[in-house]
């Protein structure tokens, strides 16, 4: 049996299975230990309730107190929440007034993208510092295969990953989870096991085993929807699923019978995608009261037609598939999309096309949330090139290079078009 001390990496061997229960070394009670451990390579690494730990990390006197990330809204909703705030039963995508309700002594604290993308940036270079075979997920995720490494860095990938939790700790000032295991589906079920601040494995021998007990919807792309029509017909657990052939799972449930089966018997052949970058640029806002006035929806869209139109230019990317999203009282969720002949950056060209999708949409109903996004990205040089017959592409270009420039200047608000006035009445 092979045990990893989680403090100062030292491996040690026990001929006769039993590991001992603080490092001989330096006599710290971090002791991982799995029959595996010297063998596995692919990791998949989780923040901590990220957004809440980054704000405690810059305000200690919250670090003892129930902390809600969100913004302090009638209508708005958790983004996420520290791990006190979860004992009294709060979750992410909850409606605030509910966690206020459940948690009411919890500080309310609204989001600060720009700060949690700068955070994810430090870490993910402490990511490139063990293997290039990374797979951002999210901001506070990611995937890395450390196969090949091990003469590299003179220690195994369990070591690399101990060290790299550590080191998070100490410079970054958060705390990271760990799931070790031979593939994604595993590592990252595994990176939940032991949260927070854990490192839990997965190996060959036990994935079967592992994975019976287990409710279906621990398998990756196993919703609501699916969840439920499983276990009207008996199935609940992944077991169940162990005694059901390939043939008679795609049968049922198409090619989602295909992923039953594999994944249900510890199988993926998915890779670390290594520079994997995010499909689609979006921003939404959620409404205090529901709105069924297409002229406010409106004034609603175009802040945020700027602002996607503003992480466009400033990732350097370009789309063309523009989508509206609009959530209803009900919480029902109507999706329109428009793709455009060639990539855009532009603000007005997003505004242009996905306002007659929402002048469509609006007649009798009411919305409480309305979103628009970019997706299909294009080469960035074939992007709003001039229309030959009205000039009209090249005309905004130019425009909204002119407000860009103001804006880098004196800030968002030196700057804007009539329309975004309109918008604040």
């Amino acid at each position: 049996m092979s045990a990893l001390c989680r403090h100062c990496l030292n491996i040690v061997e026990e001929p006769r299975g039993k590991a001992p229960s603080r490092c001989p070394s330096c006599r710290s009670p971090k002791i991982l230990k799995h029959p595996e451990l010297l063998e596995l390579t692919l990791a998949h690494v989780d923040c901590d309730a990220f957004y809440a730990a980054v704000e405690k990390r810059d305000n200690p006197d919250i670090a003892a107190r129930p902390l809600i990330v969100a913004y302090d809204g009638a209508r708005s909703v958790v983004s996420t929440c520290c791990y006190i705030a979860r004992m009294s039963g709060v979750r992410s995508a909850m409606p605030l007034f509910k966690a206020k309700r459940l948690c009411p002594d919890a500080a309310i604290i609204a989001p600060n993208m720009q700060k949690y993308s700068a955070v994810s940036k430090e870490i993910h270079v402490l990511f490139k510092n063990l293997t290039p075979d990374i797979e951002p997920i999210s901001l506070d995720e990611a995937f890395l295969d450390l196969a090949g490494t091990e003469t590299l860095h003179r220690r195994t990938a369990a070591q690399s990953l101990a060290w790299l939790a550590r080191k998070i700790e100490e410079t970054v000032g958060i705390t990271v989870s760990v799931g070790l295991s031979y593939n994604k589906y595993l590592a990252k079920l595994a990176s939940d096991l032991d949260k927070p601040n854990g490192f839990a494995v997965i190996g060959r021998e036990e994935a079967v085993r592992f994975l019976a007990p287990r409710p279906v919807s621990d398998i990756w792309g196993v919703g609501k929807a699916l969840n439920k029509k499983l276990a009207s017909e008996g199935i609940t657990t992944i077991g169940q699923l162990q005694h059901r052939g390939e043939a008679e799972l795609m049968a049922r449930y198409g090619i989602m019978g295909r992923r039953l089966y594999s994944l249900s018997r510890g199988q993926d052949s998915r890779h670390v995608q290594a520079g994997q970058r995010a499909k689609s640029i979006s921003a939404e806002t959620t409404f205090s009261t529901d709105i069924g006035d297409v002229d406010i929806l409106l004034a609603r869209l175009w802040p945020l037609c700027e602002k996607v139109s503003k992480r466009l230019k400033s990732s350097e990317k370009a789309g063309k598939t523009i989508t509206l999203k609009l959530k209803t009282g009900d919480f029902k969720t109507l999706t329109r999309s428009h793709t455009l002949a060639q990539p855009t950056q532009l603000a007005e060209t997003l505004y242009g096309h996905v306002k007659p999708l929402l002048e469509k949409a609006v007649p009798g109903r009411d919305f409480r949330l309305i979103g628009v996004g970019i997706s299909s990205f294009g080469l960035l040089e074939d992007a709003d090139k001039p229309d030959l017959l009205s000039g009209s592409n090249d005309h905004d270009k130019v425009v909204e290079t002119a407000m860009d420039k103001v804006r880098a200047k004196f800030g968002d608000a030196a700057i804007a078009k009539g329309r975004s006035l309109k918008a604040k009445k």
